[in-house]
């Protein structure tokens, strides 16, 4: 159940990435954006005229899983991805590089270097060209990528750091819809410790998600509620099966890597062995 609201998570983070990432202004739109915008634009102009999902691949040429997502998609800007920066050499001068820039708009990079490296700077100065193209110089850190955001939403707040807390706030603050699932996360991980009444939590737990403007997050609830029972008794029974499944998939492991090969005994003495 974790694993799978993991991913649903994520798949919420990358559709309202135009929203949370304003708290860093990302690059300039690109060219794999700007077919973003058409691509999108192509499908739903075939859409509104009444042309089915597979024939919308077949005269685009386009997986009929790309076609959906586009379909499911309101807006372009949804499926905008922020960019990924990675640590440079330069990222302990950006204060520097910021106070000089907004001092004096015009001044050249190659002083900009030189002074940096007097501070202490290792770097290239084509490194730090292309630090200041990007507009990374100007942000107080770089643009969040979809994945950490997951992963920050999904860890216990407790052990958060205060920068990555603060952070989640400000993220919050953009995106509505990013509060409420971070709600919703936290309200579900205190249901996988099993306790009695839980099962009830749960029923309240789904009615909630599936009133929040989350689709991704409707279909997992919608996942729960066919094998309820199951999950009634994952989060309200301190015993499970789990050491049964796990000898019937290492049973079904080594019958699939001796189909053909081999006979019962040594599929018995195999067995046996583990």
């Amino acid at each position: 159940m974790w694993k799978n609201l993991c991913d649903k998570t994520l798949a919420e983070v990358r559709s309202h990435s135009s929203c949370w990432a304003a708290v860093n202004p990302a690059r300039p739109a690109g060219v794999r954006e700007q077919t973003t915008r058409e691509r999108w634009q192509q499908i739903h102009n075939l859409l509104d005229k009444g042309v089915g999902l597979l024939e919308c691949a077949r005269r685009l040429n386009l997986s009929l899983n790309t076609v959906k997502r586009y379909a499911r998609t309101r807006e372009p800007e949804a499926l905008r991805r922020a960019p990924r920066y990675r640590p440079t050499l330069v990222d302990p001068y950006r204060d520097h590089l910021r106070e000089r820039r907004a001092a004096e708009p015009a001044v050249p990079v190659l002083q900009l270097f030189r002074e940096i490296k007097q501070l202490g700077y290792t770097g290239s100065l084509n490194l730090l060209y292309r630090y200041i193209t990007q507009g990374r110089a100007e942000g107080d850190r770089p643009v969040i990528t979809p994945r950490r955001l997951a992963r920050l939403l999904l860890t216990r707040p407790d052990r958060l750091r205060e920068a990555d807390t603060t952070l989640l706030q400000e993220l919050a603050v953009t995106c509505p819809e990013l509060a409420e699932l971070a709600r919703l996360v936290r309200t579900f991980a205190e249901l996988l410790t099993p306790a009695a009444g839980n099962d009830a939590k749960l029923a309240a737990w789904i009615t909630d998600a599936r009133a929040a403007n989350l689709p991704h997050l409707h279909g997992f609830a919608n996942g729960l509620e066919l094998d309820r029972e199951a999950v009634n008794a994952g989060i309200t029974l301190p015993h499970h099966n789990g050491r049964t499944e796990g000898v019937n998939t290492r049973t079904k492991r080594i019958m699939r890597q001796m189909h053909g090969r081999a006979g019962f005994d040594l599929l018995r003495h195999r067995i046996l062995l583990q």
